[in-house]
Formats: structure tokens, C-alpha cells, sequence
């Protein structure tokens, strides 16, 4: 008798009903364990901490200078001048003795009517009284040695107010009061984003759409202009410098990177080159490239060179050369063989076939990934300018760590998001012209 005839018949429904155990491990076991991995990342990265600290009027603020702006009316300490402006800038200062008409100033008292009826009035150098509906009135005199002295009505200090010896925070929905002992500020918010156009010195500001348009019919339109591209509180001027120098470092990170990787794709084919040690050396090339992320680059070079935006988009090339390297010499190890020997019947040189043979078969599929890794690289130019100091990247950096203007960072990535759509439409209308020929 065989070996099959004596093994012990195998029951189907046995079978079947272990495939089905293996298959609901795999159902029921992956997720569980992609669940607790996420269980663990979570306590591993302090989550229960973040949430515990997080500030949600913190974020409520942000938002909303996001959103609106503000202004600012501050009153020195030391001989108490105030001054009205708008977001605290001195470009959007109100000129001296001049104030929105929710500000009355007199001598000695300066009276600021905020929203829903709260009231801070501004008494002599140091004093302040907020009426604040509801809850009743707040009185403060600031000592510049001997800090803020502050009395409250009776009961427990709500959330919306955060004191200490030499510094007195107040929040509520019709704006805020900061006192130290240097100045009181009172800040109330509007929406929008006030002096986008023109500031206050413009003879523009405050004109409406129908009255532009008629005067620059009528001759001003140059003027116009000039009063809104060189905005000082915008710096609509700068900013669009800035997004053509971010887009002018992807391009020369990019395509610089593929014009080289172009060369040194050849040797690390195997198709194209025969010893094995110098494809090895520069597959490992380009693996050393692409293995250091762009972000280290810019920093190394930003240490060699010093900071700008030729330091970005070298940075950016090397590693893109890595990647283009790879993609390239992938490409090339799956030419069609039979036209590079039709090429070479004809007795032409290797670099004839290359250009005859080669280039026209893998020129789409380059300009492709050309193409796609530019849409990227737009993107990634921000925030390696933030680093380098060149580009939107860098005036992004600088609104947010100055923390007064979230309007001018919302301006920024609104910019920011437009610039990679238009790149990516422009990429998107060059591949059906290169590629397809349409």
C-alpha cells in the first residue's frame, strides 16, 4: 500500500472550520492590535497630560484673532499719554487727540465703551475702573514699584480673570484688559481684517468700492495702487516677493536635482552599466541622499553657508537628487531594449543612443515625476524657508512667534494654500502639454 493510502483521510468540514478560525484572527487580531498599539502611543505621549493642561479660552482667543482684529488702547504709566492703535502698531496709530467714536478722551479721564455695556475708564496715570455688567465693578491702581493693586467685588475671582501682584488679565466677550505696572491696555475686537487695503494715512482708507473705482477713472488709479501694494501694515510688496522666492526655490531644488540625477541615474542602472561596484556606489549615493531628510540638509548647510533661500533650495536638491536618482534608474532598467538596438545599427556612439534610444522612451515618465515632486517641493520651500530665512516660510515664522498679529499667520497660510493650488494646476496643465500633447 502507498503512503497516501495509509495517511488518514482529511475531513472538509474540519478544514473548512480551521480556515474559518485563521481567518477571524486575522479580522479580529490585527485591529486589536493596531488599537492598542494607539492605546499605549497615547499614554506614551502624555496624552492624558496635554488634555488635562490644555486651555480652551486660549484657543478661543487665537481663533479669534484670527478671524478679526483688534484695537488697542494703551495708557503709559509713567506720565499717562494714551495712544489708539490698531493691532498696537504705530503704522495704525490714530494720529494724537484723534479716536473711534467708542472712545471719549478728555483731559485726565479717558472712557472706553466696549460691548454689551462693559466700561473701562482710564483715571489720571495709574487708575482703572471696569464696569463689567453682571458681576460689578473692578478697580485698579498700578505702582511701577510696588506692582498692581487691584479690588474686586465681593465672592470668589471668576475664570475670566487671571491676577497676580504685578499683572492683572481680564477677558470677557466685549474685549480684554491687561494692566502691569508699566501700562493698561484695553483691547476690543471687530471682524475682519481692518487697514488690508490702505492705512490710516492713506487718503484711501475708508473709501468704499464705487468711490475707488471713480477715482481711478478719473486719474488715480496709479496712486491707488501704490497706496495698497506698499501697505506698511500688510506689506502686500514683501509677501509677494516672498511667495515668488519660495516658488523660485522649488524650482531650482527640483530641477536642478533632476538634471543631475538625469546623469548619475545612467550609472546606477544596471541596464546601462555593466560593473557591478560602480552601480553599487551610486545606488548608495543616492540611497545617502534621500536617507537624510531636507530638513537636516537645511540645517547643515545653513551651518556651512549661513541662512538664505539659495541655502533652501540647495538643501532641497540634494535630496531630491536621491529620489530622482532612484526613480530614474528604475525607469531606465525597463527601457525597450529593440529601439536602443535599432539605434545602434546605425553605428551611433553611446551617448547617440542614449539621446535616440533612451531619452524619448522615459522622458514622459521623468517629466511626470518632475512634475509631482515640484507640487511637493512648493510646499515643503515654506517650511524650510522658515528655516533657512527666506521665502513666506520666513514671514510665517515671524508672525507666529511675535503672537500679536493672527490675522497677518491666517493671511499667510491662506497664501500659502492658493500658492500649491496654482502649482499644482500649472503642473497639471504642463503634463497634458508635455506628456500628452494636448
Amino acid at each position: 500500500m502507498t503512503d497516501a493510502a495509509l495517511a488518514p483521510a482529511r475531513d472538509p468540514a474540519a478544514e473548512t472550520l480551521r480556515r474559518f478560525a485563521r481567518l477571524r484572527l486575522w479580522i479580529f487580531g490585527i485591529p486589536a492590535l493596531i488599537l492598542a498599539y494607539l492605546v499605549y502611543v497615547f499614554f506614551a505621549f502624555e496624552g492624558p497630560r496635554l488634555i488635562a493642561e490644555a486651555d480652551g479660552e486660549n484657543g478661543r482667543i487665537l481663533l479669534a484673532d484670527m478671524v478679526s482684529y483688534k484695537v488697542h488702547v494703551t495708557r503709559d504709566h509713567r506720565d499717562g499719554s494714551v495712544e489708539i492703535a490698531m493691532e498696537g502698531e504705530r503704522k495704525g496709530r490714530y494720529p494724537e487727540g484723534e479716536a473711534p467714536d467708542w472712545v471719549s478722551l478728555s483731559p485726565g479721564e479717558t472712557v472706553v465703551q466696549l460691548r454689551d455695556g462693559h466700561v473701562v475708564t482710564l483715571i489720571g496715570e495709574a487708575e482703572t475702573r471696569f464696569e463689567v455688567p453682571g458681576y460689578g465693578t473692578i478697580t485698579a491702581i498700578a505702582s511701577r514699584s510696588g506692582g498692581v493693586e487691584t479690588t474686586y467685588p465681593e465672592g470668589p475671582l471668576p475664570d475670566w480673570i487671571n491676577a497676580s501682584g504685578n499683572r492683572v488679565s481680564i477677558t470677557t466677550d466685549a474685549g480684554r484688559l491687561i494692566i502691569t505696572r508699566s501700562a493698561t491696555t484695553v483691547m476690543r475686537y471687530f471682524p475682519g481684517w481692518e487697514l488690508f487695503f490702505f492705512t490710516l494715512d492713506s487718503p484711501y482708507q475708508g473709501l468704499g468700492p464705487g468711490e475707488l473705482l471713480s477715482r481711478a477713472a478719473g486719474g488715480e488709479a496709479a496712486a491707488i495702487w501704490q497706496g495698497f501694494w506698499r501697505n506698511d501694515m500688510w506689506r502686500h510688496r514683501e509677501v509677494a516677493w516672498a511667495i515668488f522666492e519660495t516658488i523660485l526655490m522649488a524650482f531650482i531644488g527640483t530641477f536642478g536635482a533632476a538634471l543631475i540625477a538625469l546623469v548619475t541615474a545612467f550609472f546606477a542602472a544596471r541596464t546601462f552599466t555593466r560593473f557591478a561596484l560602480v552601480r553599487q556606489v551610486f545606488r548608495r549615493l543616492h540611497d545617502f541622499l534621500r536617507g537624510v531628510d531636507g530638513l537636516i540638509w537645511t540645517v547643515v548647510l545653513s551651518r556651512a553657508y549661513g541662512p538664505g533661500p539659495l541655502t533652501g533650495a540647495l538643501a532641497m536638491m540634494l535630496t531630491e537628487i536621491g529620489t530622482f536618482g532612484k526613480l530614474f534608474s528604475e525607469t531606465l532598467e525597463n527601457v525597450d531594449q529593440k529601439q536602443i538596438e535599432g539605434v545602434r545599427s546605425t553605428g551611433a556612439g553611446a551617448l547617440t543612443r542614449a539621446r535616440f534610444g533612451v531619452i524619448p522612451q522615459v522622458m514622459p515618465v521623468f517629466l511626470s515625476q518632475i512634475l509631482y515632486s515640484f507640487e511637493s517641493n512648493t510646499r515643503s520651500a515654506t517650511v524650510i524657508g522658515a528655516i533657512t530665512g527666506g521665502g513666506i516660510g520666513l514671514l510665517l515664522t515671524q508672525a507666529i512667534i511675535t503672537q500679536k498679529d493672527w490675522e497677518e499667520v491666517t493671511y499667510y497660510i491662506i497664501l500659502t494654500v492658493l500658492m500649491v493650488f496654482a502649482m499644482d494646476a500649472l503642473s497639471g496643465w504642463a503634463r497634458r502639454k508635455l506628456i500628452k500633447g494636448s
